[in-house]
């Protein structure tokens, strides 16, 4: 689950770090108020008005401005706010819809007095599966296309592997700020945030923690500018508080309509609908329409417990899609019953009136034969499979 800017903030806040100060808001006389208070308990002379989306890049964007008075701090608010704001991070990218902007963070500005005496780093932390370790990725490039830097300045790019049973070292810690190019306080400043940083991650359940910029100040404290924050989704019953945290507005409607009716879902960019139950038989499913020269439309997973009403919602739900071109039901009846999802097929048809796309329907398993007797007696426009070579060709076939 991804959270907003000024969520992570708040939530790294109660772990000990320094962020940059901030009020969200979600109108322009409210943005206003925001920088009085602003003034009035930090001092900051100027104000960021940052964009809160789920997606980095905000600022190439025109998603983040600097107002060096109350009535910029007005003109930009009126500007972000309602906008369909673009980032190579945004759906489709630059070229695509966007987002909408429907929260400001109205922020402190971090780098007075002295601009010219500030730094900024990169750092983040989380899980390389290859290894299963976590990994602290960080960089003197901070504020900047980590990507890029990764890319052109591999050299400048730093990763420090930490043992999931014995956790971060001191000498990890040193490490790193060593290799960040810090001396005295900043150095010693440095060792107390990863080490903070490091334990938020554990105690978050996070699955990623992106702070660029890591910004050091005139005074060497360590501040986390900007922070992007993921949560790991089968922890959330640990954490009721961030699970409140959610902003269905940001995610796919698609995804979040799937999860109310407890269907594991994801979008893809193809023209083939799936719909399969367990993940691995999924994944086999997606491999073999891209062998049959389609591309699969979405991940869906119905399920052990599969029942008539979940597989009519599946089949609404990929039917949403207007780039499906064909659905293929790959069903292996264990747990669930193949008659069982065979009646959910019938009742979808019927339910939903005229379908235009084929339907190809592989299952097998628990009462394999029932349910093809089922399918095959209901009149439906439906192809049947039995061996999972035949419905690739079914695929192939449908989509020439």
């Amino acid at each position: 689950m991804n959270l907003h800017e000024y969520q992570a903030k708040e939530l790294l806040n109660k772990n000990g770090i320094r962020t940059q100060r901030g009020i969200m808001v979600e109108s322009v006389d409210a943005a206003l108020n925001a920088f009085d208070e602003l003034q009035k308990n930090t001092g900051t002379k100027y104000a960021v008005v940052k964009a809160q989306i789920h997606a980095g890049g905000r600022g190439k964007g025109g998603g983040v401005k600097l107002a060096k008075s109350r009535e910029e701090v007005k003109t930009y608010s009126s500007s972000i706010l309602g906008m369909m704001l673009k980032t190579p991070q945004t759906p489709g990218g630059i070229n695509g819809p966007g987002k909408l902007v429907s929260k400001l963070l109205i922020a402190e500005d971090s780098y007075a007095p002295n601009f010219d005496a500030c730094k900024e780093y990169y750092m983040s932390i989380l899980m390389d599966r290859s290894t299963s370790k976590n990994v602290i990725i960080y960089s003197t490039q901070g504020g900047m296309d980590i990507e890029k830097v990764a890319e052109e300045t591999p050299d400048l790019v730093h990763k420090e592997y930490i043992d999931p049973v014995l956790g971060i070292q001191d000498f990890q810690c040193r490490k790193i700020a060593f290799n960040l190019k810090l001396e005295g306080k900043a150095y010693k400043e440095m060792l107390v945030f990863v080490k903070k940083l490091y334990n938020a991650y554990l105690q978050l359940d996070a699955s990623l923690i992106e702070i660029n910029p890591c910004l050091i100040n005139a005074d060497d404290d360590v501040i986390a500018v900007d922070c992007k924050l993921a949560i790991d989704d089968n922890a959330l019953y640990r954490h009721i508080d961030i699970e409140a945290m959610r902003d269905e507005s940001e995610e796919d409607p698609t995804e979040v309509e799937a999860k109310a009716h407890h269907l594991n879902y994801l979008t893809l960019d193809g023209n083939v609908g799936c719909m399969v139950n367990g993940a691995g038989l999924a994944m086999a499913t997606m491999d073999i329409i891209k062998l049959s020269g389609g591309n699969p439309a979405n991940f869906l997973d119905v399920g052990g417990t599969a029942d008539a009403a979940r597989v009519e919602s599946a089949f609404r739900i990929i039917l949403k899609d207007p780039n499906v071109k064909a659905i293929l039901v790959n069903i292996f009846g264990g747990i669930v019953r193949c008659d069982r999802v065979a009646q959910g097929i019938v009742d979808a048809y019927k339910n939903m009136g005229n379908i235009q796309v084929p339907i190809i329907v592989r299952l097998q398993g628990t009462n394999a034969d029932i349910a093809k007797k089922m399918i095959d007696d209901s009149g439906l426009k439906v192809y049947s499979a039995i061996l999972l070579q035949e419905a690739a060709d079914l695929v192939k076939k449908v989509l020439s």
